[in-house]
């Protein structure tokens, strides 16, 4: 008797409570995955910036600080869809690292979320800052187009599978973007290497660069043996050995040494690792094409696309491979 009650409770669970479930809820379809970034319900978000000229850490406005960024990253007579794409790109870029999302801040300076120094995060200016670079004619001009191109993409960030994406970006890529694996060692899905025909016109196009081959054995090392090569004369002091996907110098030799591109970039200050290297009697002449490390967002390109007539959205899509569009106050 007992099994019977037993039975038929459990069968009235079964109408009673899980089929209506199945009903409302449907099923959940195995191809959707839904957005792990955690998301602030409120309208002004803090972030933590550690103003590295003062050494002191301030809080700011998450929106206030992205002004502040394109500002300082972008010109601010690009175009407006442009500038556009630069604030979703530098949000993003700040929200991965914040703490309130779950992000690790600053390795070497615990509390903060980011820092004003490009070299560990973003470029920032303040407004008074900027006004003064600006000029009194332009500041308040430049000022209100900055603004509306941060108030009009407002919370918006880019995600990938959900997660905020590392949203790099550069100058001028010369033809090509390069991916993050070819530049960094490390691959992302989203930061692959595309076509990019928009910034032929960019002032940081192409340079030329002379270094003797004395400043060149200081900064390579004496064990790159410049100088010595140079005395037995050897007319091929350095010789590009290999390229990657995007043109960019995979692989240089310079005197005894094999060096990877990127290196030789950073070492010397070359624009980019797309150049070309000549012999001229006493120096090696270096000519660049682009300007940065090339990966992400080419900002000159992005200007170039808005002009003709693309959208931040379009802009985006573009030069992240796959990412969506998300807004952090989940609206």
């Amino acid at each position: 008797m007992r099994q019977v009650a037993a039975l038929t409770a459990m069968i009235v669970i079964l109408i009673v409570i899980v089929l209506p479930a199945i009903i409302v809820r449907g099923i959940p379809a195995a191809t959707v995955e839904q957005p792990r970034t955690k998301v602030h319900k409120g309208e002004d978000i803090p972030i933590k910036v550690y103003l590295h000229e003062a050494d002191k850490i301030v809080e700011m406005n998450l929106e206030e600080y992205v002004k502040g960024v394109v500002a300082a990253e972008m010109p601010a007579e690009f175009e407006l869809e442009a500038l556009k794409a630069q604030a979703v790109a530098a949000r993003t870029y700040a929200v991965k690292q914040m703490a309130l999302f779950g992000g690790s801040g600053l390795p070497d300076r615990p509390g903060a979320d980011v820092s004003t120094d490009h070299r560990q995060s973003q470029a920032w200016l303040s407004e008074a800052q900027l006004r003064q670079r600006w000029g009194p004619f332009k500041s308040d001009l430049y000022w209100q187009k900055i603004s509306q191109a941060v108030e009009e993409t407002r919370g918006l960030i880019l995600t990938y599978s959900g997660e905020p994406i590392h949203a790099v970006f550069h100058s001028t890529s010369g033809e090509r973007t390069a991916s993050a694996l070819e530049v960094w060692g490390f691959d992302y899905p989203y930061l692959k290497s595309v076509p990019c025909k928009w910034d032929q016109k960019s002032p940081r196009y192409a340079d030329t660069r002379e270094i003797t081959l004395t400043e060149l054995e200081q900064r390579l090392g004496a064990d790159a043996g410049v100088l010595a090569a140079a005395k037995t004369g050897e007319t091929g002091i350095a010789q590009v050995l290999d390229r990657t996907e995007s043109g960019r110098v995979d692989k240089v030799r310079i005197g005894a040494k094999t060096f990877s591109g990127t290196a030789v970039r950073e070492k010397l200050d070359l624009r980019s690792a797309n150049f070309i290297v000549e012999t001229k009697e006493d120096r090696l002449v270096f000519k660049t094409i682009g300007y940065g490390h090339g990966v992400g967002l080419c900002q000159y390109g992005a200007n170039g696309m808005a002009k003709e007539g693309r959208t931040f959205r379009e802009i985006l899509t573009y030069y992240y491979t796959g990412v969506a569009i998300r807004d952090i106050h989940g609206s």
